[in-house]
């Protein structure tokens, strides 16, 4: 399994601390390109070339706790064969939670869970009831990734397949 890790000068302990697992994936690192988008929407732009397969967003101040969170990415790989999107969600209901996170609106139906409606970070978070720490897709729509957190177009979430986990925590989200 390849791991692209996208880092800035500023991180890089980040390269020193991953080599550990150097001998469990292959591990590939690349520089964050500024030319794109500073944030997060610019580290995947820079990540992109270097993926391949079925391809996950994981973000290193989340980690993903309790039930459900053992196999929870595995789960989301194995779904985009099918929804080609999955994503591994918590449910939320507080209001400023949801307004710091990717909000989705999860539904259900006979037994499976999906994305009715997704955005990142909404200003209003009513009609939101969880929010994602992991996305996974299909290899063909790997290029929408960033898309997932722009701002002003549709979200690819939408649709996606839903792993619901006990806890999602962001470690770079103030406690309240």
């Amino acid at each position: 399994m390849r791991l692209v890790v996208v880092f800035g000068t500023h991180k890089l302990e980040t390269v020193s601390y991953l080599a550990r697992y150097a001998g469990t994936f292959q591990l590939v690192f690349v520089y964050q390109d500024e030319s794109f988008e500073p944030g997060i929407d610019g580290a995947i732009r820079s990540a992109l070339p270097m993926t391949r397969g079925p391809v996950a967003l994981v973000l290193p101040d989340i980690v993903v706790t309790g039930a459900g969170s053992v196999g929870g990415l595995l789960a989301a790989f194995r779904r985009t064969a099918v929804a080609g999107w999955s994503v591994v969600a918590a449910e939320e209901r507080d209001p400023d939670t949801l307004r710091q996170m990717g909000a989705l609106a999860l539904v259900e139906e006979g037994g499976v869970v999906t994305v009715g409606a997704a955005v990142d970070k909404p200003a209003d978070p009513s009609g939101y009831n969880a929010f994602w720490g992991m996305v996974a897709v299909a290899e063909g729509e790997a290029h929408r990734l960033p898309d997932v957190v722009a701002k002003g177009v549709d979200s690819p979430l939408t649709g996606a397949a839903a792993h619901i986990v006990e806890r999602i925590v962001n470690y770079n989200t103030p406690a309240g």
